[in-house]
Order: C-alpha cells, then sequence, then structure tokens
C-alpha cells in the first residue's frame, strides 16, 4: 500500500494535539496537585482561613469551571467582575477537555486504519508520525520554557493577554475577589512546570518510540534477508 504523507502530518497533528491538551489537563482534574500546596505556600495564614474551607472554595471554584451551573467560593467573597473571568477560565478548560478527546479519537482511528491496512504513513528523513510529533511539540515546549524561565510574571501577563484579549478581570482586587489569596502566582508557575513536565515526557516518550520502532523493523528486515 502507498504511503502517505497527508496521513502522517494528519497522525503526527492528532498525536500532538492529545499530548498536549492531555498534559494541560493533568493540573485541571488533579485536586490533590493543589491540596499539596495549602501547606507549603502558607495559605492558611495569608487567608486565614482553615484548610477545609480553602479546599471547600477551591473545590466549588474549579467545579464551576469544570462545567458545572453555579460559581460560588465557599465562604469567600466574589464579584461579578470575578465571576466572568472564571467563565472565561471554564470556556477553555472545556475546550482543553473537548479538544483530547476528539484527538484521541482522531488518533484512534488512524491507527485502526493502520491496522486494517487502509492507510500507511510515509517516513519523511526516514522519520514516522510519533517522531515529528514528538520533535514539533518539544521544539515549542523548549521556546516556551525558555520565556517563562526568563521572566515568569512577564510571561504570565502575555500568557492572559493572549487568551483573554481585551480583558483586564483577571487583574483580582482581593478585597472584592477572595479567591485570589487562596491562588497565589506560585502555584501556577508549579501548574505550568507540572504541564511542561509532563510534556516533555511525552515528547520524549514519542521520539523514543519511534526510534526503537525503526531499529526493531531493521533487525526483522535484516533477519528475512538471510533466508
Amino acid at each position: 500500500m502507498k504511503e502517505s504523507k497527508s496521513f502522517t502530518a494528519l497522525l503526527a497533528i492528532a498525536l500532538a494535539l492529545a499530548l498536549l491538551t492531555g498534559a494541560i489537563a493533568v493540573p485541571i482534574l488533579c485536586r490533590p496537585f493543589y491540596y499539596a500546596h495549602i501547606g507549603p505556600l502558607g495559605l492558611e495564614e495569608a487567608a486565614g482561613l482553615t484548610e477545609e474551607e480553602i479546599r471547600t472554595a477551591f473545590d466549588e471554584m474549579l467545579d464551576y469551571c469544570q462545567g458545572g451551573e453555579e460559581f460560588s467560593t465557599g465562604v469567600l467573597k466574589w464579584s461579578d467582575s470575578g465571576k466572568s473571568h472564571f467563565t472565561d477560565v471554564r470556556f477553555l478548560f472545556l475546550l482543553d477537555l473537548q479538544v483530547l478527546v476528539c484527538a484521541l479519537a482522531l488518533t484512534t482511528a488512524c491507527l485502526l486504519l493502520m491496522r486494517r491496512g487502509r492507510h500507511q504513513p510515509a517516513r519523511p528523513l526516514g522519520r514516522g508520525p510519533a517522531f515529528w510529533a514528538g520533535a514539533g511539540l518539544g521544539a515549542v515546549l523548549l521556546a516556551v520554557a525558555a520565556l517563562a524561565a526568563l521572566d515568569f510574571d512577564r510571561a504570565f501577563v502575555v500568557f492572559h493577554s493572549i487568551f483573554f484579549p481585551g480583558k483586564d478581570n483577571w487583574r483580582f482586587d482581593p478585597a472584592a475577589d477572595q479567591i485570589i489569596e487562596i491562588l497565589p502566582q506560585e502555584f501556577f508557575r508549579n501548574c505550568a512546570l507540572l504541564i511542561l513536565a509532563v510534556l516533555a515526557v511525552g515528547c520524549a516518550g514519542l521520539i523514543a518510540f519511534d526510534l526503537t520502532r525503526k531499529k526493531g523493523r531493521g533487525r526483522i528486515h535484516s533477519r528475512l534477508q538471510k533466508f
């Protein structure tokens, strides 16, 4: 069967999107990751709340961002401006999860087509879709990591300017939106580090899979030639 470069590109994009959105979903879905920050970041002392009250406020906020109908932040005060920002965040969270599901479905469909022999990816420069997905996403990862390492505060502002264009409702007033007292910038920095770590491992895994698969094919081909 003829190999297709367009099929290679399609599968590489699907793999990259699945890895990217999956990495972003980790801190969104893993609430214990936030809970582990409460003590080390001194959130109880900073907000004047118990750990249970902090967890409740965070859980209620995240419930809304994950698709809940009612917005609340436990015993903490919130404003209409603050709620509007979390409505924007809610849209991005749900979009990420939807893209993740679609990317996984597309990847699965491509693999099934390969298994049934209907389509086969080409290997530009001797590399398959997994390699190009890992290498392409890895290059973007390195660029983003370098910028964030140079000035995370600036990167934080740029991020919000890109994903919340024309809005400043993400600049919270602690007196009106007390939720910001339990969501310090250090937590978001660690979320970014977690996402980058998952991406780094995933990209390395995709590249290693492609290289290992090629070597395996080479050994099989050499053995067949001996017969």
